[in-house]
């Protein structure tokens, strides 16, 4: 059914978040800025008249969605932490302090699965929309670009022949014992042993005798995999038959091989090599990243599968920040990676190289701020979940990107939010005096407990 409408509701017995809370906070006003009824209106047709049970508030979805990724918690802590600060839930559209769980940390997960990656595109642009109507994302900001890529890792455990066929195993024997298979013998105990050896032989470097171990646990998945495929019944699960063709790849596969098997549980994990000296391989999807050279706002973010080349993910990219902002950049600035890209399009692509001999001031100037991603992608990795990504599959890739971007933007807000009463920003908000912006604002939230966007300065 339709999402339940949060009304106001009078209750003389308790008392109002918004009298309760400082109102002068950033999240507070950014709260008071975002049009909710944008999301009501683009994932209302989500969901189905008179059936089912009421649905969740969709703007507590997605202020949980934002709060998750802007202070880097998970579905389970981010709920948690919702109970306790009154200031979430006036974010969420609560009226009243709400003293229980607003839902199950699974919710978020079915959520997420629902919109899918459309709907993360349209999460984050109206993190993009509340910044240029904030004013603090202008025309002038968009017209140049800084693009790059970054490998999204997932969260999985470094991949060894031994582990992957131990865990490959003990996969099958527990779904094979959930289907009524009765195996001839599990390994459950010698396979422990043998891979405990495997691991001290190979820590005291005794490469030979490791080896010997890794065949013999690769032996034991093959006994299990061929027993399994004997006594397969038709009423076999899907998972099951799923479990089996993925066996069969890890026992064929070759050193050599290219797109391996690396995990057991996300099997779409890829094998990438960016040079790092201190990490040679990363397990996940690349991410390609467009900020703003000017102001670094996160204006395109998405997962790439296959490990493409860097300059043929470009076209993509432009295209989503295309669709997100309706602006086509002038000026793209990339580093060498994207030497022989495939875009085709308006804006004018600048590879970023210094043994050019004739550049301008103002060329140079834009060339250093092609560095100004790096930093960005730190945060994004540091800060918003982007270093380790916990959502299953593809879709998961997708969203998890894009999650990350809209918590960076939202970030990038709430500091615009606070320098209004601490400074006047030239061009958007005139020069005061504190007096007066404490002034205004003690009126704001003594005179008028219900504030509207004419009782909040503009920014």
């Amino acid at each position: 059914m339709h999402p339940k409408k949060q009304l106001s509701d009078v209750d003389i017995f308790r008392s109002r978040l918004d009298q309760m809370i400082d109102m002068r906070r950033p999240l507070v006003l950014l709260a008071d800025r975002m049009d909710w009824s944008a999301f009501e209106s683009e994932f209302g047709a989500l969901y189905f008249e008179k059936r089912g049970r009421p649905g969740l508030p969709i703007r507590l979805l997605v202020g949980l969605s934002y709060l998750s990724r802007m202070y880097n918690l998970s579905d389970e802590a981010v709920v948690e932490a919702w109970v306790d600060n009154p200031y979430w839930q006036y974010f969420c559209g609560f009226d009243h302090f709400q003293h229980e769980f607003p839902l199950h940390p699974s919710s978020l997960v079915r959520w997420r699965k629902r919109i899918g990656e459309k709907g993360m595109e349209f999460l984050l642009q109206q993190t993009l929309h509340s910044a240029r109507t904030m004013k603090a994302l202008t025309m002038g900001d968009l017209s140049r670009v800084n693009v790059d890529t970054t490998v999204q890792e997932k969260a999985i455990r470094f991949p060894t022949d031994a582990r992957l066929y131990h865990r490959m195993r003990e996969c099958l024997v527990r779904l094979a014992k959930r289907d009524g298979i009765h195996l001839r013998q599990s390994y459950a105990q010698v396979g422990k042993k043998t891979l405990l050896m495997q691991h001290r032989y190979g820590h005291a470097r005794q490469m030979k005798r490791a080896a010997k171990e890794t065949k013999r646990l690769k032996t034991q998945l093959g006994c299990v995999y061929r027993d399994i495929g004997r006594k397969l019944p038709d009423t076999a699960s899907q998972a099951l038959r799923r479990l089996l063709v993925l066996a069969e790849r890890l026992l064929q596969q070759a050193r050599t091989d290219k797109n391996k098997l690396y995990s057991v549980h996300e099997p779409d994990v890829e094998c990438i090599a960016k040079g790092k000296v201190h990490k040679k391989y990363e397990f996940g999807c690349k991410a390609g990243i467009v900020t703003t050279s000017a102001g670094n706002w996160v204006v395109g973010a998405l997962a790439f599968h296959g490990n493409p080349y860097d300059g043929h993910t470009l076209a993509q990219s432009l295209e989503q920040m295309q669709r997100l902002t309706g602006v086509v950049p002038s000026a793209t600035y990339c580093d060498k990676g994207y030497r022989g890209h495939n875009y085709t399009g308006e804006s004018m692509v600048h590879v970023v190289n210094w043994k050019r001999k004739k550049l301008s001031r103002s060329e140079k100037r834009w060339f250093k701020r092609r560095a100004a991603i790096e930093p960005v992608i730190g945060h994004l990795k540091d800060d918003h979940r982007l270093n380790r990504n916990r959502l299953k599959g593809k879709d998961g890739d997708q969203i998890n990107v894009m999650l990350a971007a809209c918590g960076l933007n939202l970030r990038k807000l709430l500091r615009v939010l606070l320098s209004l009463f601490k400074k006047g920003r030239k061009g958007a908000v005139p020069a005061q005096s504190q007096l007066q912006l404490l002034l205004e604002a003690f009126i704001m939230r003594y005179a008028n407990p219900f504030p509207t966007e004419k009782g909040i300065p503009a920014v």
